[in-house]
């Protein structure tokens, strides 16, 4: 708990909307395929991924079992849990909050995937796992900082996990599998490399973040951050409500997520995006979608309206964008706004 109370609170977070809203997005519809946050440091993108920890829901999950598999959901546990209930035992649950889990610049892929005791294997004929940072991450948040210092092969094993909602080991003839469904967020500063255009296209929302510019806003950056360092339980008690706030939209935003509905205009409208902005394959329309139903949700609605669909584009479309030689890609969103406009009128 103190822990939490130490931690800079999400709500008192100035500006940085765009960030803060594909970060609660993420977290009410895991299916969205993460986010990548780019921006110049000191923009206080490590501190807002490590404030969303505290407003994290609880979840049930089996007592024991090392993925924290949803007692609720056979389809999705782990072969353990599975077994278990294949032979008619009642699995004991229980109840913890889902959690931010750092993945370091300098893992190695079998600290990433785990490792399988191949000596054992052999003399046994059991498979005996030893878990990675994919395990602990079943059901949680993965956090990369600097993840285009990451190595491109663990990038891949990454971006496979978090599409499949599965983590495969296989060595020496000898494979393992086990459930890895997670939130991915990933930081990085452009000015220290950029990621392969393969491995942009699979994130699902990108959000680019830059210092405040407005005099009056940095003042309040400063002061806050100032009064945080001086007493932070004081000052997290502060936003203690406005936190409990967010938190039950959240939830009430994921209860709501599977009843949102849209109709064939919602889908031809993001079809009709995607050619205008001149984007390669079919990511972009299926995302657009997705993360327009999650906003409505965010917003209490149970149908998606246009304005979803601008504030959806402006997430997933910045990285999916054809870049011609010397341009810097940057999206015209007037284009969208007009397209919207000759659609509804």
């Amino acid at each position: 708990m103190d822990e939490i109370k130490k931690c800079y609170p999400f709500t008192a977070i100035v500006g940085q909307e765009n960030m803060k809203k594909a970060l609660v997005l993420n977290v009410i519809n895991p299916m969205l395929g993460g986010v990548l946050i780019r921006g110049e440091k000191g923009t206080a993108k490590s501190t807002t991924v490590r404030a969303l920890a505290d407003l994290l829901p609880e979840k049930k999950q089996v007592a024991g079992c090392m993925f924290g598999c949803d007692p609720d959901d056979i389809a999705s546990m782990c072969s353990q849990c599975s077994e278990k209930v294949r032979r008619g035992e009642k699995l004991s649950a229980n109840y913890g909050r889902m959690r931010v889990v750092d993945l370091p610049v300098s893992a190695t892929e079998d600290r990433v995937v785990g490792t399988l005791d191949i000596e054992h294997a052999i003399k046994k004929g059991e498979k005996r796992f030893e878990p990675g940072i994919l395990a602990q991450a079943n059901r949680n948040i993965l956090y990369v900082d600097e993840v285009n210092l990451l190595d491109d092969h663990v990038v891949d094993v990454l971006l496979d996990s978090a599409a499949m909602g599965v983590n495969t080991i296989e060595r020496e003839g000898v494979s393992f599998s086990h459930p890895a469904r997670f939130v991915l967020v990933g930081t990085m500063n452009p000015e220290e490399g950029d990621l392969r255009p393969q491995l942009l296209d699979r994130f699902g929302l990108v959000v680019d973040v830059t210092g405040e510019r407005n005099p009056a806003r940095r003042v309040e950056v400063i002061k806050r951050r100032l009064e945080y360092e001086k007493d932070p339980e004081g000052f997290a008690r502060l936003y203690e409500e406005s936190n409990e706030e967010l938190r039950r939209k959240i939830s009430a935003a994921k209860k709501l997520l599977a009843g949102v509905r849209y109709d064939d205009n919602m889908l031809e409208l993001a079809a009709r995006i995607s050619i205008e902005m001149d984007v390669d394959g079919h990511r972009a329309d299926i995302g657009m979608i997705k993360t327009a139903s999650t906003i409505a949700a965010l917003n209490g609605r149970e149908r998606v309206i246009a304005d979803d669909m601008l504030e959806a584009a402006t997430l997933v479309l910045p990285h999916r964008m054809r870049r011609k030689p010397f341009e810097e890609g940057v999206m015209e969103f007037s284009k969208i706004e007009e397209l919207v406009r000759e659609s509804h009128g």
